[in-house]
């Protein structure tokens, strides 16, 4: 009796997920046990028996095409039935490769990491405080698997993902004279001591745009790179700050004052993964658990 026809196409299977996995046939090669030529020859042979192109070469390794990607996410049941017929005897512990900024970090997924891992004993999670930059960085270089920041940067290779939309809020004492409003506008920031974020965040030059429109001169008494480092100086007593309400407000509402901005400063989180690999068990199964336990506020909602 004939081998069906997927039994005759494992190899080159096999082949295009080494290659997706690794970048190089030298790496797939290693993977695989097979010699170079062997790699090559299979998705060769893929290639021309789909008639289309797997495989571009770029800067020394193997970039996957979008058909590539496709054919490799359609081809994951059958290697995870292969897994569970195959499978080591001994649980695996799968790592999610996680990295996001301070503001995120420290405090909001701090606690969403414990809370997964609670529910997700086999995973184990390796988690990375960096800048919003070097999130993107890392998901390009293959260091992490999922990124979550608050800075939306189109880069070939990452994909975004929305998360959160929120509106800008003005943090502030419970004691302030502006803590009773039902929301605050850029003229009313005249003359108010203020906490700024630094210059190279964008919603700076956005916010002092909005006052110059307003003629409204507040008096800057500090600037921090965090809005987190914002919110705490506002508590403090040093001034009042406009901020992104997510995740602050779930760990300072009841410290602080947060009164609506009246403006169209909008704030988006994504979640960032790969365009050319396929993305992880574990990272899908965490982007489900924030998008499922994070807590509602009344300044932000799910994208």
């Amino acid at each position: 009796m004939a081998k069906p026809k997927t039994w005759h196409s494992l190899p080159e299977y096999f082949a295009l997920r080494a290659l997706m996995q690794t970048g190089t046939t030298t790496g797939a090669a290693h993977q695989l046990g097979l010699s170079q030529s062997a790699v090559s020859r299979s998705v060769a042979s893929l290639e021309n028996r789909l008639g289309t192109a797997l495989f571009e070469r770029e800067a020394g390794r193997l970039r996957p095409t979008q058909e590539a990607v496709r054919l490799n996410l359609r081809l994951d049941p059958l290697f995870e039935a292969l897994d569970r017929i195959d499978g080591q005897t001994e649980p695996v512990r799968e790592t999610l490769r996680l990295i996001a900024p301070p503001s995120y970090a420290h405090r909001f997924l701090v606690a969403q990491i414990s809370s997964f891992l609670d529910m997700n004993p086999a995973f184990f999670v390796s988690f990375e405080v960096n800048t919003s930059d070097e999130v993107t960085r890392g998901i390009l270089d293959d260091r992490f698997d999922l990124g979550i920041s608050g800075v939306e940067q189109s880069r070939a290779g990452v994909k975004t993902m929305p998360y959160r939309v929120s509106g800008a809020v003005c943090a502030m004492p419970t004691d302030h004279p502006l803590a009773t409003r039902d929301r605050v506008g850029p003229a009313d920031l005249h003359g108010q001591d203020m906490i700024a974020l630094t210059r190279r965040h964008v919603r700076r030059g956005q916010l002092e745009r909005l006052l110059h429109q307003a003629r409204a001169t507040p008096r800057i008494v500090a600037e921090v790179s965090t809005s987190f480092a914002a919110a705490d100086l506002a508590r403090e007593g040093l001034g009042l700050t406009v901020i992104n309400p997510f995740p602050i407000y779930h760990y300072r509402a009841g410290d602080l004052a947060f009164v609506p901005f009246v403006s169209d400063l909008e704030y988006r989180s994504y979640f960032l993964v790969s365009e050319t690999r396929p993305m992880t068990r574990p990272a899908r199964a965490f982007m489900r658990h924030l998008r499922l336990n994070t807590p509602p506020d009344p300044f932000s909602r799910k994208a």
